[in-house]
C-alpha cells in the first residue's frame, strides 16, 4: 500500500507536505521513469502498467512515427533529393520531422488512456470501503478488460495500415528509403531525447512550494503538476 513514484507525484498539496520529502534529484528521476516510453518499459517495475502491454505500445508508437514520415514525404521533398543528387540534407526536412513527431505525441497520448491500467488502479487504491470491496474488484476487471479489448484491437488496426502503406511506399519509392528511415529514426529519436529537457521543469514549482510547511505554496505546487503532465 505505500505510495510508488506516480501516486507520489499526484499527491494532494496537503498531504505532500506531510509525505513528499523527495530531493529535485529524486523528483526528476521519478519523472523520467513514469514518462520516459523506454525507462518506463525497462527500469520502472513499481508502477501498475503490465510490462508486456508497454513494450507493444513502444513498437506500435515507431510504427505510427514511420509510417507518418512516409505521409508527409512530399513530392517536393523527392524532387529536392533529386536536385541535390542524394545528398540527405536535414535543414529542408525539419518540417516534416515536427509535423511527424507531434501527430504521433498526440496518437500516442490517446493510446496510452487505452494500454496503461495505473490510474484506473490508483483510483481504486484511494476509495478504502472495505463493504463494497469485491464490488470494485469486478467493475475494475470489467473496466481494463474492455480498455485492454479496445487497444489491442484498435492496434491491430492502426499496424495493418502501417505495414500496408510502407510496403506500398516502399514499393514505388525505393530510392527513397533511406531517406525515411533517417527522418523516422530522428522524430522517433526526438521523442525519446525531449523528456530528459521537459522534464527539468516541474521540480523548479514543486520542491520550493514543499520546502517551508509554515507558508502555502499551493498554487507553486499546482503548477508543477500541470507541468508534469506535458
Amino acid at each position: 500500500m505505500s505510495f510508488n513514484y506516480s501516486e507520489m507525484n499526484n499527491l494532494d498539496y496537503n498531504l505532500a507536505l506531510k509525505y513528499d520529502q523527495r530531493s529535485y534529484c529524486e523528483y526528476y528521476i521519478s519523472l523520467i521513469k513514469t514518462k520516459h516510453i523506454l525507462i518506463v518499459i525497462f527500469f520502472n517495475n513499481k508502477d501498475y502498467n503490465s510490462r508486456i502491454i508497454k513494450l507493444d505500445l513502444f513498437f506500435i508508437s515507431f510504427a505510427i512515427s514511420y509510417t507518418l514520415n512516409a505521409l508527409f514525404f512530399s513530392d517536393g521533398i523527392k524532387h529536392k533529393i533529386y536536385e541535390d543528387k542524394g545528398i540527405f540534407k536535414l535543414l529542408y526536412q525539419i518540417p516534416q520531422i515536427l509535423y511527424s513527431f507531434i501527430i504521433s505525441a498526440v496518437s500516442n497520448a490517446f493510446l496510452k488512456l487505452l494500454a496503461l491500467s495505473e490510474s484506473s488502479i490508483i483510483k481504486y487504491k484511494k476509495d478504502q470501503k472495505i463493504s463494497s470491496l469485491n464490488q470494485r474488484k469486478s467493475n475494475l476487471k470489467r473496466k481494463l478488460s474492455i480498455k485492454f479489448a479496445i487497444y489491442f484491437i484498435l492496434g491491430f488496426i492502426v499496424l495493418l495500415f502501417c505495414w500496408f502503406y510502407l510496403t506500398m511506399f516502399c514499393a514505388v519509392y525505393m530510392n527513397t528509403q533511406i531517406y525515411l528511415i533517417k527522418d523516422t529514426l530522428i522524430s522517433f529519436g526526438l521523442s525519446l531525447f525531449y523528456p530528459f529537457f521537459i522534464y527539468l521543469a516541474p521540480g523548479i514549482f514543486r520542491i520550493p512550494s514543499l520546502s517551508d510547511k509554515k507558508k502555502q505554496r499551493s498554487f507553486l505546487y499546482s503548477l508543477s503538476k500541470i507541468l508534469q503532465f506535458i
